[in-house]
């Protein structure tokens, strides 16, 4: 009966997933919660699927060629050591200690992905230029890495909703490359975060089969009705209904630890935060598409080649002047002999 429920879940979590494109940890996470299982349970039964799940997700991306290797590095190395450390934080807490420490980094993803939602709509513009391959570029890859990778493995999820957001605001290459990047580099979080949890939780970690296999199972099955779920629902409305199913079956249990008012007062702290956030990449894209900073790849393209075509064209036209110069010459030469 354990094994269909959840499998249950995984079916959520993946219709969610597949819809949003990120999201499949923290509903994971919320819903094995409230079946039961420990947070540090939860979330190596989570990591452990994805082991699986990233891996042939990435290999389908890398035959469509949606990613880019060098951001996979950038991105995955300091995300997995940020995933090792979480978990084995995470696998030597309490649960009591642990469960108003998930359920508030819960509340808060949950939050996120409501606002995201709301106020930057789920855009696809392909007219973006290339990963920049710059040291400040690197760098903030690498704190974005290292950021995503210890939340996800510490709170159950993360990784989607931290990095895939971040780079969709920033905008610098197509969705595509993005989110086929993005959940290549999860493969080595996904491994680095089970290896934390094996080396704080050991044996513990045999009990887990169940979850796993039935996320396994479920996720497989929900798979393609997400696909066609896409095609009727706009993921704004989605994912405005799971952001808020999120903040709200988290927030009833933070209530036992902290009161109503103090959950109030995190909740409000981390929307605050997160509109922020969320106003300042607005602006910045605002202001970037004002200067021609974001200016189409395609039309940079086309204006470097045809940069290229005058230029060759200025070059053949001084070889054919050469040639007709040294012509003159010999006739001359012939005239006078």
């Amino acid at each position: 009966m354990k094994i269909l429920i959840f499998a249950l879940v995984g079916v959520v979590a993946q219709l969610v997933d597949g819809a949003l494109g990120m999201a499949f940890g923290i509903t994971a996470t919320t819903l094995l919660i409230f079946s039961g299982l420990g947070p540090a349970h939860a979330s190596a039964a989570i990591h452990l699927a994805e082991v699986g799940t990233t891996l042939f997700s990435g290999l389908s991306h890398w035959r469509l060629k949606n990613v880019h290797w060098p951001t996979v590095l950038a991105l995955g190395v300091p995300g997995a050591f940020g995933a090792f450390m979480g978990a084995y934080v995470l696998s030597n807490l309490s649960t009591e200690a642990a469960e108003p420490v998930v359920s508030t980094l819960l509340v808060l993803l949950g939050a996120y992905v409501l606002v995201r939602s709301v106020a930057v709509p789920w855009k696809k513009n392909e007219n973006t230029q290339p990963v920049s391959t710059t040291r400040r570029s690197r760098l903030g890859l690498a704190g974005l890495g290292l950021a995503g990778g210890f939340l996800d493995a510490s709170g159950g999820g993360g990784w989607g909703p931290v990095t895939t957001s971040t780079l969709m605001s920033v905008g610098k290459a197509e969705p595509r490359r993005i989110i086929g990047t993005v959940n290549t580099a999860e493969f080595l979080v996904a491994i680095s975060a089970t290896a934390g949890f094996v080396t704080g939780m050991g044996s513990e970690l045999a009990d887990n089969w169940q979850p796993v296999v039935g996320l396994l199972v479920g996720g497989a099955i929900a798979a393609p009705i997400a696909a066609w779920i896409v095609t009727i629902m706009k993921p704004e409305v989605l994912g405005g209904v799971v952001g808020g199913l999120l903040m709200l079956l988290n927030s009833s249990r933070l209530v036992n630890y902290f009161g109503f008012l103090g959950v109030v007062a995190v909740i409000l702290f981390g929307l605050a935060v997160i509109v922020a956030l969320v106003v300042v990449r607005k602006r910045s894209l605002l202001e970037r598409s004002l200067t021609g900073d974001d200016a189409p790849e395609d039309s940079q393209q086309a204006t470097a080649e045809s940069d290229a075509e005058a230029t060759a064209g200025r070059t053949s036209g001084r070889h054919y002047e050469g040639e007709g110069t040294k012509v003159q010459q010999r006739e001359k030469e012939r005239a006078r002999g």
